[in-house]
């Protein structure tokens, strides 16, 4: 019988400058820098110039504003009110690619319009839902990608502490190898088709559960805790019924999500949340010694969907913008493999094993 291996583990399908999932030694790499000097020293619009471009930008620049044109600002004023944000994104990006008259093969300049938009989508959908009008822009003039979201949501220039942890949390989920939405996004392009069908793609991969909407999740599990006395015996009672504990685990690290380090110490600068930090850090604790008693053969570490709740919690998001968020920060990853793709690959088109009857009668 052939060897099928249904969730591809160990296929390899692509080469890609673009990044290095270590998850043995717990390393992140993008294009050779360390994810935690990215995260410390680096910004969203620096990291996406580099993932785009292939080197560090000898003169960073933010990305410029962008603001919803007519088409898109159109679509999203026809969704209902209870529309869940992620769709409305995908919505908007359809949008504008179908204004756009986008072809093949796509180009950086396509890449930075649509990762500059992003925000501006989010945030407008955000106002748009709650009776509010998108805002201008022309007010978040010196702004990063990260900054401009928190604009576009509130119409308010962004309190400096925040926008700096945002901006690091973006730079930690900008890019993570051949994720499900990335290899999609990937999938799309290798037909040939455009950078916003790819990316459209990419946002319908993480809806789904399984891959971008943790950080809701931990956030909920830290609420029903609600004190460290609490913590041991919800977890425990939480494991004997068999469920997930949200933040610990990943499909590829074997040991703490160097994201999750990274973003522990943006948490720790947050000191307007510091008794949700203790919290969070006491919790973690408990977990990782319980999730080790419970599941010895298994290394369930924190990953980082864990910290980034606390980040997400502390910059003032509402928990339904919080996958919305991370798909602001990938796009860019998403938008780096369309290009390496779009220059590199070739059709993607695996082979299935058939396991049906026979040849046999029609009736």
């Amino acid at each position: 019988m052939a060897d099928v291996k249904p969730g591809l583990e160990g296929v390899l399908a692509a080469e890609t400058t673009i990044s290095l999932v270590d998850g043995s030694a717990g390393r992140l790499l993008y294009r050779g820098y360390e994810i935690g000097d990215l995260a410390a020293h680096g910004t969203f619009d620096s990291v996406t110039a580099l993932l785009l471009d292939g080197e560090w930008p000898a003169a960073p620049e933010p990305l410029a504003p962008a603001g919803l044109d007519e088409s898109v600002g159109a679509a999203l004023r026809s969704l209902p009110a209870d529309t869940a944000p992620l769709d409305a994104l995908r919505t908007g990006v359809s949008a504008w690619g179908a204004a756009r008259g986008l072809d093949w093969p796509p180009t950086a300049a396509q890449a930075r319009e649509l990762i500059a938009l992003a925000p501006a989508i989010v945030g407008g959908f955000a106002r748009l839902r709650s009776g509010g009008d998108p805002v201008d822009p022309a007010g978040s003039e010196g702004l990063g990608v990260a900054g401009r979201l928190l604009h576009a949501i509130s119409g308010e220039q962004p309190e400096a502490s925040r926008e700096r942890a945002l901006d690091a949390y973006f730079v930690c989920c900008a890019e993570h190898g051949l994720n499900a939405s990335t290899f999609t996004a990937r999938v799309v392009t290798s037909t040939h088709s455009d950078i916003a069908s790819a990316v459209c793609g990419a946002v319908g991969a993480l809806k789904g559960r399984l891959h971008g909407g943790a950080p809701s999740g931990v956030r909920d599990q830290l609420t029903q805790i609600g004190d460290v006395e609490h913590a041991e015996r919800w977890i425990r009672e939480a494991l004997a019924r068999g469920e997930r504990l949200m933040g610990f685990g990943h499909r590829i690290y074997r040991t703490t999500d160097p994201r999750a380090e990274a973003l522990r110490g943006v948490a720790e600068g947050l000191a307007a949340d510091a008794e949700w930090l203790k919290l969070a850090i006491d919790v973690e604790d408990v977990a990782l010694r319980l999730l080790a008693e419970h599941k010895p053969d298994r290394v369930l570490k924190t990953n980082v969907e864990y910290y980034a709740s606390v980040v997400l919690d502390g910059v003032g998001l509402p928990s339904d913008l919080y996958t919305p968020a991370f798909a602001v920060a990938r796009t860019a990853g998403w938008c780096a493999h369309v290009l390496e793709q779009a220059e590199h690959g070739r059709l993607i088109r695996p082979d299935a094993a058939y396991v049906g009857p026979s040849v046999r009668p029609l009736p």
